[in-house]
């Protein structure tokens, strides 16, 4: 008996017993080999496929259009992901983005109606878009940890709650008289038109996320509490503390994609943040790689992740596909991504 046990072991994350010396499956081996960058994989044959079917799909515009998408997903994405590796969700951050911006925008509209200069304007501006998303945050993190009450229930709630308090501030309306800053922000390009500062934003955000995740000791706090909280909380984490901070994280990113969809639409409008921001930041982390349980996931696969929604997204729309389709080929994605995940966990693959 006891021989037996020692020629099996539990797979972490799923909790199968499998016999070491059992053959694996082809197609399991296959996904050994592979590994996570089959996402890679289905991007490339999406810009492929969607180039073939329209030649527009290498344009500057269709780039202009598909990074426009990135932008904001990949943002949400990165905090989305922190959240995912501890084990927990935050449905909140599109609503969170839409209330920093809303919130944000009219400091900035209501000091230059007043005859304030245009640089306090801004500053008090960007820091209240920032300190709104940081704050709901926080209060996020505080309800989880303190009242012990599940993610999912905890930011549905705030996730409801602000999506009405977006609509309050301005009653649903639009606020579009911002400072020349935020329209040069949005609007100014460089490399001959192929960039601009929201895209470099979110990059510069997702390679210092990556580095945080790799290369810090918080990075390591996070995917072991993600992990095993039990084991992260005998080894001496503050695993409560490191919850909200994660969620601060999260909603302060909330808040850096309320800076840069505003700048890009140059207003702010009771229905951002209101759309499917939330599925596709959870889904691009998702596609990327990470489990939906905590504990394994990265900023690359994020990048790919997002990078394959925002194509889709641009795609289907030069080739002449209604824009519903754009979810149940995402929804198919997930879920083709979370079987092929738990197919390759199975096999021992990581």
């Amino acid at each position: 008996m006891a021989l037996d046990l020692l020629k099996k072991k539990t797979d972490a994350g799923v909790g199968v017993a499998r016999d070491e010396d059992a053959p694996t499956p082809w197609f399991q081996a296959l996904l050994g080999r592979v590994g996570q960058f089959w996402t890679l994989g289905v991007l490339i044959v999406l810009i492929v496929l969607f180039g073939t079917i329209s030649s527009t799909m290498y344009t500057q515009a269709a780039w202009n259009s598909t990074s426009g998408y990135a932008v904001e997903y990949l943002i949400l994405a990165v905090g989305e992901t922190f959240v995912i590796l501890t084990g927990g969700i935050d449905l909140a951050v599109g609503a969170t983005m839409g209330f920093s911006g809303m919130a944000g925008a009219l400091v900035m509209s209501n000091m230059l109606a007043h005859g304030g200069s245009q640089g306090l304007a801004t500053i008090l501006g960007i820091v209240m878009m920032l300190a709104a998303g940081t704050a709901i945050g926080l209060v996020n993190g505080l309800i989880i940890t303190k009242m012990k009450i599940p993610p999912f229930i905890v930011t549905l709630g705030t996730m409801t709650a602000i999506m009405g308090g977006t609509d309050l501030l301005n009653n649903g309306g639009e606020v579009t008289n911002l400072t020349n800053f935020m329209g040069s922000l949005g609007a100014d390009t460089f490399f001959g038109g192929w960039l601009n500062y929201p895209v470099v934003v979110a990059l510069l955000v997702a390679v210092v996320a990556s580095f945080v995740l790799s290369r810090t000791r918080f990075g390591m706090r996070t995917y072991s509490i993600g992990s095993n909280e039990i084991a992260a909380r005998r080894a001496g984490i503050h695993v409560d503390r490191h919850l909200i901070r994660v969620y601060v994280i999260s909603g302060f990113l909330s808040g850096v994609a309320a800076l840069m969809v505003t700048a890009n639409l140059s207003s702010a409008n009771a229905t951002t943040g209101t759309a499917n921001d939330n599925l596709y930041a959870i889904a691009s982390v998702i596609i990327g790689g990470a489990s939906i349980f905590g504990g394994r996931g990265t900023i690359l696969g994020t990048f790919i992740g997002t990078s394959i929604i925002a194509v889709l997204e641009t795609g289907l729309v030069l080739a002449n596909v209604a824009p519903f389709w754009q979810q149940v080929a995402i929804g198919a994605i997930i879920v083709t991504a979370v079987a092929i995940d738990r197919i390759r966990v199975r096999a021992g693959t990581d």
